[in-house]
């Protein structure tokens, strides 16, 4: 296998018509296959992982030195970096994958009709996930694990930027799949750094069932308008953490700069900070202090920098930015019923998080947001399918059809009816 395939032009259509049809046909194979061969897999997959770390790392150190020729800044950086400990998260995700429930084959429901037929809702895999995504290679192992598990083949287009570390990992898990007699093209890798390619996959909604693109909006914006199947995305990480007025202070300063600052260049960290005028002048001078000496730089509504002397004034854009940066922009508002529609006017309905003792507020406050995740008194940052129990995701959805928030398992799955009779015919 060569490491870098640079077709000419007229190649790419070909190139990409044969890496889908061999999609094609190793998802119908492995539709059949049970859960354990899969999760041996995942389990062999796991143990590699352990004993190949030096040539991955070797890999990854080489996109790093790359880097800065593509532009990348520290946060983006830090999203391309593996190390020992994070190939050992890895693994352990792989780990956690195998041990939860296949999805295919469960029964959502069923019944018996009065005309003796039995009628079941049964999950089924998708088919062919077309998987395109930048700057973060632990996603190749976290993509391949869970289509895979829930019987879907991926066909993953990684960015330049993380080329080797994305080869590198590829490699392993065709290389086990291959041990473990699966289809080994239920996981294949696109490999050309040609941006043209990824139109002809676009193309291909007789191979393809679904893309799902996770990176920069201008990505996913180019994706959603060339896809000729269902698209699975979300643009913008737009998150808010509003302080209500009967917030407890300290909390509200650990949430704010956990959700900024643990790691700002991921799509749930927080954005923008809402505060209530009653509490503001209390709240806004220390917490900006702790975000200032944690590096951020922030920036606000004219309330704010009266109380923030670091603070500079934020244009309107600042509201409707997603920075991925240590950048925060600011608001005081009047009223909760404000903070709503600042969220309405400005957010992405991914993630955003209100911070109050009233439950009385924190119920509005769920029933009037209308983002994919809601949290109450807790960090933007758990907004992550690991967090809220669903092993590994593939992406976070802002779309209500067909999946919104992490897309696990079941989110790559659709049903089938099967109806069972003896003998039956309609009159």
């Amino acid at each position: 296998m060569s490491a870098v395939l640079e077709p000419a032009m007229a190649d790419l259509a070909a190139y990409a018509s044969r890496v889908g049809e061999r999609a094609a046909v190793a998802a119908r194979d492995l539709a059949g296959i049970s859960g354990e061969r899969k999760n041996a897999w995942l389990n062999a997959c796991a143990a590699r992982l352990r004993g190949e770390q030096a040539g991955i790392l070797a890999a990854n150190r080489a996109d790093i030195e790359r880097a800065p020729a593509f532009g990348l800044n520290s946060a983006e950086i830090d999203r391309l970096t593996l190390t020992p400990a994070g190939l050992e998260k890895i693994s352990k995700s792989l780990a956690e994958i195998a041990l939860l429930a296949d999805p295919v084959g469960e029964i959502i429901d069923g019944g018996v009709r009065p005309s003796g037929l039995s009628v079941r809702r049964v999950r089924v895999p998708l088919g062919v996930v077309f998987f395109i995504y930048e700057s973060r290679p632990n996603v190749t192992v976290d993509a391949a694990a869970i289509c895979v598990k829930s019987g879907n083949a991926v066909i993953l287009r990684g960015g330049k930027e993380a080329f080797h570390s994305n080869l590198a990992l590829y490699r392993l898990l065709r290389d086990c799949l291959e041990e473990q007699r699966l289809p080994a093209d239920a996981v294949q890798f696109v490999e050309t750094t040609d941006r043209a390619v990824v139109g002809h996959f676009l193309a291909m909604p007789e191979r393809i069932a679904v893309t799902i693109p996770r990176g920069g909006k201008s990505l996913i914006e180019r994706v959603a308008a060339e896809a000729r199947m269902p698209v699975i995305k979300h643009y913008d990480g737009i998150c808010h953490v509003y302080v209500d007025q009967s917030a407890d202070l300290a909390m509200a300063r650990e949430i704010i700069v956990n959700s900024k600052c643990q790691r700002p260049g991921v799509c749930n960290a927080a954005e923008c900070l809402l505060v209530h005028e009653r509490i503001a002048p209390q709240f806004l001078p220390e917490a900006g202090n702790v975000l200032e000496r944690a590096g951020v730089e922030l920036r606000g509504c004219q309330r704010t920098c009266e109380l923030i002397s670091g603070c500079r004034r934020a244009s309107e854009q600042d509201y409707r930015t997603e920075y991925l940066d240590l950048i925060l922009s600011v608001r005081v508002v009047d009223s909760l019923e404000q903070a709503v529609e600042h969220i309405q006017e400005h957010g992405s309905g991914h993630t955003d998080a209100i911070v109050t003792s009233d439950l009385e507020s924190a119920r509005r406050f769920v029933n009037l947001v209308d983002s994919a995740a809601v949290m109450v008194n807790a960090s933007t940052r758990f907004h992550d399918g690991g967090e809220l129990g669903l092993g590994a995701e593939i992406g976070i959805s802002t779309d209500k059809f067909h999946a919104r928030g992490p897309c696990g398992l079941r989110e790559l799955t659709s049903y089938k009816y099967v109806v069972e009779g003896n003998g039956q015919i309609r009159g």
